[in-house]
């Protein structure tokens, strides 16, 4: 194994002779950071609401009829489903509010450090709070 690893790592340079490629970062020689973090969990949310979609769209096939109604509406309503709309619902809020971040970033603002982790923090907390009012709010209305 280790002379194939050490095969990859040779290289020509510009004037033909051999020389020795750097071993590119991984995970064990980067620490996480937040943006990293971040960068990880938006595209898991973007993963996740689109299957969160398919939930959705069954919801609506399943309004055509009163038995169909019935099956969508009791696995929503189980346990398991409540936990995944509540993770749909999070997933949203923090697709969203990181996806407002990102527009504020093409826009050339937000990228000193301090600016950086601001805004990952309003991301993380803010999706948090939102989805905890929107199922407080959905709760008491019940």
């Amino acid at each position: 194994m280790q002379d194939a690893r050490d095969a990859q790592m040779l290289a020509r340079n510009s004037e033909g002779r051999l020389v020795r490629r750097p071993l590119s970062p991984h995970l064990q020689i980067y620490r996480p950071q937040i943006t990293s973090a971040l960068s990880i969990f938006h595209r898991i949310t973007g993963v996740a609401l689109s299957v969160g979609t398919l939930l959705m769209v069954w919801w609506l096939v399943g309004a055509n009829t009163p038995r169909g109604y019935a099956l969508v509406a009791g696995f929503i309503g189980s346990p398991v489903g409540v936990v995944l709309l509540f993770g749909w619902t999070l997933a949203l809020f923090f697709h969203l509010l990181n996806g407002i971040r990102h527009l504020a970033w093409d826009a050339g603002r937000g990228f000193e450090l301090p600016q950086v982790h601001a805004s990952g923090w309003v991301v993380v907390l803010g999706a948090l709070g939102l989805t905890m009012a929107v199922w407080i709010v959905g709760v008491v209305t019940l």
